[in-house]
């Protein structure tokens, strides 16, 4: 599995740049996705609608709406 693309602006182009938190998108070899965020696992647990579990290697992590938002143009409808 390698990085094949990134799906968005670069976070320069976003604004960030100076080591704060950099939210990033990319598309993998296999097909799947990757994302750079803030872990959020433990404060969103609670938040999970019935029916939604997470695995013991799966993790909540949150990105900014700017990141999903530019990334829209970049990801495939199928």
């Amino acid at each position: 599995m390698k990085i094949v693309r990134r799906m968005g602006d670069a976070p320069r182009l976003r604004g960030c740049g100076t080591g704060e938190t950099c939210p990033d998108i990319f598309e993998l070899s296999d097909s799947n996705f990757a994302v750079v965020g803030t872990e959020a696992t433990e404060a969103l647990r609670g938040e999970l609608p019935p029916g939604v579990t997470l695995g013991p290697d799966e993790r909540l992590v949150v990105i900014t709406r700017k990141t999903l938002i530019r990334a829209k143009r970049d990801l495939p409808d199928v």
